[in-house]
């Protein structure tokens, strides 16, 4: 299964984006997610090319989502509710996206991935996350920022050393945020003292995605506070690393079945070979990355908007009340909120994953940066423009 998977992936390594302007009918169906089910598109002519809409797909990104939304539905879907509950991801399904490539989308085929495309890692987030966001997540963190930093700031060995690891078997995790630098990240207190060839990472983070299940960690940590944020350098630090400590996870109130938890450093020894670039210029990887995984997460927000639209409708329209159903009387906003207000009282019980959608959707306000960041991100941008 998982040689198919990896076969079928490293057919569509070459995505063509360039073709004709075609949109798909929107369809109902009470078994499936229509939103899973797009047209393929026409026969392109050879010449009157023009760049095609997000929402159309070629063949082969067509036959990657329904590939991703057959797992998501038979080996995810039967334990959404459980790892919710228990706030737990089980084992099966970390196993099932590592067998079907899907922790290693744009990795070469070198390194064990499957060579496809950034585009295709936002078609497998934004399907996954129909039928459960923590799973998304993981995948998502995995793709944009793990795998993104071993390939674009590794050495040759780092990279033949981790990238084989984390296409097989091996979750990355992030570790930027601390107590006392949230939205402020680059005030960072975690300190890295250099020894000879190598270094003494002193400090904790907080709020550490994935950290519970990682197997290695991308530890931002300032080489020289004088330098503010400009001493801050990446280093990579295997898990077994002895004065490493991942401590217990938050009881959270969405995305339950991803881990977030504090990890400290206790005089963890780390080698001069395992800083990711070169000193000093972790800032600039960590910006770098965090703008390419907002892309990933406004794709598992939209997906998780879909899933929850997807659950929601047919109950409407086949509840009744005063002799219509009640689909008859509600415009179609889209969010987890109104899904919730159509349901009814249901809408608000653990029967119906409504409230699981509600529950994960307020994550998307925080993570990558708050919405207050966002909008400060765009002003500055806005500002360069003119």
């Amino acid at each position: 299964m998982a040689a198919a998977a990896g076969g079928w992936l490293r057919r569509c390594t070459k995505l063509k984006r360039n073709m004709p302007a075609y949109l798909a009918p929107w369809r109902a169906s009470p078994c499936v997610f229509r939103s899973s089910k797009s047209e393929l598109m026409p026969n392109l002519a050879s010449d009157g090319v023009v760049c095609a809409p997000l929402q159309t797909f070629t063949e082969e990104e067509t036959m990657l989502k329904n590939m991703v939304t057959k797992f998501a539905q038979e080996r995810v879907a039967p334990l959404v509710q459980k790892m919710d509950e228990n706030s737990k991801m089980e084992d099966s399904v970390i196993q099932g996206l590592f067998e079907q490539g899907l922790m290693s989308i744009e990795l070469g085929e070198e390194y064990g991935g499957t060579g496809a495309s950034f585009f295709s890692v936002i078609l497998v987030v934004e399907e996954l996350a129909k039928v459960d966001p923590a799973v998304a997540l993981l995948c998502e963190l995995q793709n944009t920022l793990i795998n993104k930093l071993f390939t674009t700031y590794g050495t040759e060995e780092q990279k033949r050393t981790y990238l084989p690891r984390v296409a097989k078997d091996t979750i990355g995790s992030f570790c930027l945020s601390e107590a006392g630098s949230g939205s402020d990240a680059f005030s960072l207190k975690t300190r890295a003292e250099k020894k000879g060839d190598y270094y003494i990472i002193n400090g904790s983070k907080m709020w550490i995605s994935l950290a519970e299940h990682a197997g290695v960690f991308f530890v931002m940590a300032n080489t020289d506070p004088s330098l503010g944020y400009r001493g801050i350098t990446c280093f990579i630090v295997d898990r077994n690393t002895e004065g490493l400590h991942v401590g217990k996870k938050e009881d959270k109130l969405g995305i339950r079945a991803s881990s977030t938890c504090p990890v400290t450093f206790e005089n963890v020894k780390v080698p001069e070979t395992n800083i990711l670039g070169q000193v000093g210029q972790g800032y600039k990887y960590a910006i770098g990355v965090l703008n390419t995984g907002r892309i990933g997460i406004a794709a598992q927000m939209l997906g998780l908007a879909q899933g929850c639209f997807d659950h929601t409708i047919p109950y409407t329209k086949e509840r009744v009340q005063f002799g219509k159903s009640v689909f008859d009387f509600q415009v179609a906003t889209l969010t987890t909120s109104k899904c919730i207000e159509w349901m009814g009282g249901v809408g608000f019980t653990k029967n119906y994953p409504i409230e699981k959608y509600y529950r994960d959707c307020k994550i998307g306000t925080i993570y990558e940066g708050t919405s207050n960041i966002q909008l400060s991100t765009i002003a500055k941008s806005l500002a360069q423009e003119y």
